[in-house]
């Protein structure tokens, strides 16, 4: 399944703002090339670390702006994912997601309950005038039972919603986050309600995290008599 990307306009400022980064770096580099000639290593030597430092900046923000890709632009309220439940046996279901853009995929989930968690980052309010977006990624499905004693004897499932990262901007952003200007706040969100036979549910993602509703008489019926 391929997850929606970010918008463009993002893409396009993080892509001018590796350019920008590597020009001036080329520039200072080309500077201090030429000062060295001139026996003028201190000036060189600054010249060089400048170089290095541009270089640096477009590299680090090039590996953020690829796991971005990653991420879907978030916002108003809006479709996240659609979920089916089939009954398989006792505490046992078939999940059938749906996403906006048509794609599917089926997890088998054990349990009385379903769980999805997904990832957030906030932009501060200069960072959305010049185009950045909230934005979010499902990160994981998983089964849970509603008695604690199941919960820790029975077997747990859990599946991811994406691809692994080839770079993960999640943790590249949480580490780094106090040197990376525009970013407000990066936080996990979960939503869960009841697994029913032929129970359909909605996720909607907000500016405050997911939220879950369900679609069909099944899943009204089960999230009515939830306890």
């Amino acid at each position: 399944m391929t997850m929606p990307a970010v918008d463009l306009d993002a893409v396009t400022i993080i892509d001018g703002v590796v350019a920008l980064c590597g020009l001036i770096g080329a520039v200072f580099l080309a500077m201090a090339v030429r000062w060295r000639k001139r026996r003028h290593p201190l000036v060189g030597g600054f010249q060089s670390i400048s170089a290095l430092a541009f270089f640096l900046a477009a590299a680090v923000v090039g590996l953020i702006g690829s796991g971005l890709l990653g991420y879907q632009r978030l916002v108003f309220e809006q479709p996240a994912a659609e979920l089916t439940f089939h009954l398989v046996a006792d505490q046992d279901f078939n999940a059938d997601i749906t996403y906006p853009d048509g794609s599917h995929q089926q997890f088998e989930l054990r349990g009385d309950e379903w769980q999805v968690d997904a990832r957030v980052l906030k932009w501060t309010g200069f960072a959305n005038l010049v185009g950045f977006n909230a934005a979010y990624r499902l990160e994981r499905i998983s089964g849970r039972y509603r008695d604690i004693q199941d919960e820790r004897t029975l077997p747990r499932t859990v599946h991811l919603l994406h691809p692994p990262d080839r770079v993960d901007t999640w943790n590249i952003t949480r580490r780094y986050q106090r040197w990376l200007p525009g970013i407000d706040a990066l936080y996990g969100s979960a939503t869960f309600l009841p697994m029913a036979d032929d129970a359909r549910f909605e996720i909607k993602v907000t500016q405050s995290g997911l939220i879950a509703r369900p679609l069909n008489e099944p899943g009204r019926d089960a999230v009515a008599g939830w306890q």
